[in-house]
C-alpha cells in the first residue's frame, strides 16, 4: 500500500520554469498602457514567485499605475500569450508525471491566475494525468484554503503537497497536509517532511513508497 493516495503539485518552480515568459507579459502590459517602466527583471519576479498576483504587483510596481486596470490587462495578456510562450519543464517531469499517475491521483494547486493551470496542462500535454486543479485566480482564496478544497472535493484520504517555497509548506501544513520540498525550485524551506533534489529523485521517492 502507498503511504499517500494522492499528490498535489504546485506549478511554478516545481514542475516548470516560466519566469522569462511572465517577465515578457508584464513588460508588454506596461507598453500597452503607455507606461514607461524599466523591464521587469527575472530575479525580481523570481523573488515573488508563489505569491498571489496582487501581492506581486505591490512588490514590483513602484510607479503610479492603476492597479486594477493593469492587472486586468495583465490577465488578458497572460491568457493570450502563455499558450504560445509557455515555460521549460524541469528534467524528469515529462516522463515522471505519467509514471506517478499510474500509482497516485494527481492534482495541482497554485497561486497563479485563473487560466494558469489550464495553460500549463495544454502547453505541456500533461492534462490526461491530472484529476483536478485549483488556482488563486479562480477562487481568490489563500493556497491553504484551495488545498483543503481539493482534499474535500475529491475525498482524498492521505495527500501530500509538493512545492518549492516556505509559503507552500506553510499553506500545506495549515491545510493539514504534509509537504515535499522541491529543493531544485525557486525558494527555500525549513520544515518540510520530505525533500527532493530533482524531479527524478521525487519520482523515485514516491514510486518506492
Amino acid at each position: 500500500m502507498n503511504k499517500f493516495d494522492s499528490i498535489i503539485f504546485d506549478m511554478d518552480g516545481t514542475l516548470w520554469d516560466a519566469v522569462d515568459s511572465y517577465c515578457r507579459i508584464w513588460d508588454v502590459t506596461f507598453e500597452q498602457m503607455g507606461i514607461s517602466a524599466d523591464k521587469v527583471e527575472r530575479q525580481v519576479l523570481l523573488e515573488c514567485m508563489g505569491l498571489p498576483i496582487d501581492e506581486i504587483f505591490r512588490r514590483i510596481v513602484n510607479i503610479d499605475v492603476d492597479a486594477e486596470q493593469y492587472l486586468r490587462l495583465l490577465d488578458e495578456n497572460e491568457k493570450k500569450m502563455m499558450p504560445m510562450l509557455g515555460g521549460i519543464l524541469y528534467p524528469g517531469v515529462a516522463d515522471g508525471i505519467p509514471q506517478l499517475a499510474q500509482r497516485y491521483r494527481l492534482f495541482m494547486v497554485s497561486n497563479c491566475g485563473a487560466e494558469g493551470l489550464t495553460n500549463f496542462l495544454a502547453y505541456t500535454g500533461l492534462a490526461p494525468y491530472f484529476e483536478g486543479t485549483l488556482s488563486y485566480g479562480e477562487t481568490l482564496c489563500p493556497k491553504a484554503d484551495n488545498i483543503k478544497s481539493v482534499v474535500n472535493k475529491y475525498a482524498l484520504q492521505s495527500p501530500v503537497y509538493v512545492g518549492d517555497t516556505q509559503g507552500d509548506c506553510n499553506s500545506a501544513h495549515k491545510a493539514g497536509v504534509p509537504m515535499m520540498f522541491a529543493s531544485y525550485g525557486f525558494g527555500t524551506c525549513t520544515d518540510a517532511e520530505y525533500s527532493a533534489s530533482d524531479f527524478n529523485n521525487l519520482v523515485s521517492h514516491f514510486l518506492s513508497e
